[in-house]
């Protein structure tokens, strides 16, 4: 699918550096120089989209799946943060460009892919990256609330996925898909729209991944659990506080995790992989719970 068979650096790259996690939060000077495990033209000449691409998860996989060598096609709603973004990306001469669309709708959805194939011939992979939620006690969802979770997380994914395999068949591509979920097994409360979302778009993937397989299009699913980026300034600092002893390895994770572990589903490397939900929370599906709206006095807790 790519020009290089081989993702992981020839050296033996000083594994030392890696076992230590990568800080959390990452600013995007840190980005464009912290260490891969990815050789520098793992992705050279492929495509990739990525929504929700000026966000911490999307941004971080933005700029790694760039310094690779890809073209990343960065999407989300505000031009004004993704052309900053793809500014900076082409300040460390990396290729990157940007596009404006809600993937809540089908028609600019459409749009999108066409330009990207007009532009460039061609697309190898789509990273869907955008979503959100808001912590709440399920029984108070609003149906407002409720519909503006499930349309983005759930129908958007779709239709970002329905659109690209659309152009990969439509022009006998082959086509890798990485759909960024959430730890949906295990101990996860106070989301349960986006745990909702999220288990469809994990099902969904499981069932086209054999449908179309025959079109040589690969699906698979990257769950992150605690991983702390801006996005965690929606839940309280009380409730935060608790995320880094949600799992037995005791400490959040970053950014740079789920972007690695997106490049190795969507390259090369995971060739002979799809339907698969790779989780990467430290363990906390195995040991722990996160309640992001506090945990009740009934469970032991406080109920911050």
């Amino acid at each position: 699918m790519y020009g290089r068979d081989s993702l992981w650096q020839g050296s033996a790259l000083d594994m030392d550096d890696h076992q230590s996690p990568a800080k959390a939060g990452l600013t995007d000077a840190e980005l464009a120089t912290h260490p891969t495990v990815y050789a520098a033209d793992a992705l050279d000449g492929s495509v990739v989209v990525v929504s929700g691409g000026a966000g911490g998860i999307g941004r971080a996989i933005a700029w790694l799946f760039a310094r690779l060598g890809a073209h990343v096609v960065v999407v989300g709603r505000n031009q004004d943060k993704l052309n900053a973004l793809v500014a900076k990306l082409a300040g460390r001469g990396l290729k990157a460009s940007a596009h404006a669309a809600d993937i809540r709708e089908p028609d600019a959805v459409n749009a999108l892919f066409d330009a990207v194939w007009t532009a460039h011939g061609r697309l190898d992979s789509l990273i869907n990256s955008a979503g959100g939620q808001f912590p709440q006690p399920a029984i108070d969802f609003s149906v407002k609330g409720w519909n503006a979770v499930i349309n983005t997380n759930l129908n958007g994914t779709w239709y970002m996925m329905q659109a690209a395999a659309q152009r990969w068949r439509d022009h006998k591509h082959p086509g890798s898909i990485v759909n960024i979920v959430v730890v949906t097994t295990h101990g996860l409360y106070g989301i349960a729209h986006t745990i909702a979302a999220r288990s469809g778009v994990i099902g969904l993937s499981r069932s086209v991944a054999v449908e179309w397989a025959p079109l040589n299009i690969r699906v698979n699913c990257v769950a992150p659990g605690a991983i702390e980026t801006e996005g965690w300034k929606v839940y309280t600092p009380q409730a935060r506080a608790t995320y880094p002893r949600s799992n037995p390895m005791m400490r959040a994770g970053s950014p740079w995790d789920i972007a690695e572990a997106s490049v190795y589903l969507a390259g090369p490397s995971g060739r002979f992989v799809t339907g698969e939900t790779l989780t990467v929370d430290g363990g906390s599906q195995l040991w722990g719970e996160t309640w992001t709206t506090g945990k009740p006095e009934y469970f032991g807790g406080d109920n911050n």
